[in-house]
C-alpha cells in the first residue's frame, strides 16, 4: 500500500493515474484479430490485433523497455480471446500450442524473461518455448527488408519439436522476415504451423 502511495499506479496504455490499465485502453486491446500481409511472405496466415500505434505502442514499449511487467496480466487474456476467436472460425485446433517468437537468450535474461512468452503463459493456453535466435543475430532496428532476411537466415534454431500444431505469437509484426525464417525452421522439423498472431503490426 505504501508503495502505491509513493508511486501511484498509472495506466500502462495511456498514463491515466489510479489504475494499471484503464477501461478505454482495455477496450482498444479487445479487437478481434484481422488478417494482415507482410513484405516477406511466411507462407502461413498472419493475424494482428491492430496497428502498432497509440495504446498498443505505448503498452508494448512500457512492457519491454520500461519494466511494466504488470501489463502481462492484461495482455494474457487478450491473447486468449484472440485464439478463441480463431478457434471459432476453424483456423486453429482446440489443442493449439502457442510458440513465442524467437528471441535472444541474453535479451530474455536481461528483461527478467521474454515478454511475449510471459504473455502467452498468462493466457492460460499451452505454451512452449522452442524457438531462439543465435547470439550472432544483430538487432533488427534500422534494417531494411533484405538486411533483415540476411540477418536471420540460418540464425533461428529449434530446441525441440512442439507437442501439437502451433501458432507463433509475436509482439510487433514488421516485415515478416522473422516469421518466414521461423516457419522454415519449424517446417524442417515437420511441425504443423497454423499461422502467426501479432499483438500489433506495422
Amino acid at each position: 500500500m505504501m508503495g502505491e502511495f509513493l508511486f501511484p499506479q498509472a495506466c500502462v496504455g495511456c498514463g491515466k493515474p489510479g489504475m494499471r490499465m484503464c477501461g478505454k485502453c482495455t477496450g482498444e486491446w479487445s479487437r478481434a484479430p484481422q488478417r494482415v500481409t507482410t513484405l516477406t511472405d511466411p507462407h502461413v496466415p498472419v493475424w494482428s490485433l491492430g496497428e502498432f500505434g497509440g495504446v498498443r505502442r505505448r503498452t508494448i514499449i512500457n512492457l519491454k523497455e520500461r519494466g511494466r511487467t504488470d501489463a502481462v496480466r492484461y495482455l494474457g487474456p487478450v491473447v486468449a480471446a484472440a485464439v478463441e476467436h480463431l478457434k471459432a472460425l476453424g483456423e486453429v485446433e482446440e489443442d493449439i500450442v502457442l510458440l513465442p517468437a524467437p528471441t535472444r537468450m541474453r535479451s530474455a535474461q536481461q528483461r527478467g524473461g521474454d515478454p511475449v512468452e510471459l504473455i502467452c503463459r498468462a493466457s492460460g493456453l499451452r505454451t512452449e518455448r522452442v524457438l531462439w535466435h543465435r547470439p550472432s543475430v544483430a538487432d533488427s532496428v534500422g534494417l531494411d527488408v533484405s538486411q533483415r532476411r540476411r540477418n536471420l537466415s540460418g540464425n533461428i534454431f529449434l530446441t525441440r519439436i512442439p507437442s501439437s500444431a502451433v501458432l507463433i505469437v509475436d509482439d510487433v509484426i514488421t516485415t515478416g522476415a522473422t516469421l518466414a525464417e521461423s516457419v522454415a525452421v519449424l517446417t524442417s522439423g515437420n511441425v504443423k504451423i497454423r499461422g502467426a498472431l501479432g499483438l500489433s503490426n506495422v
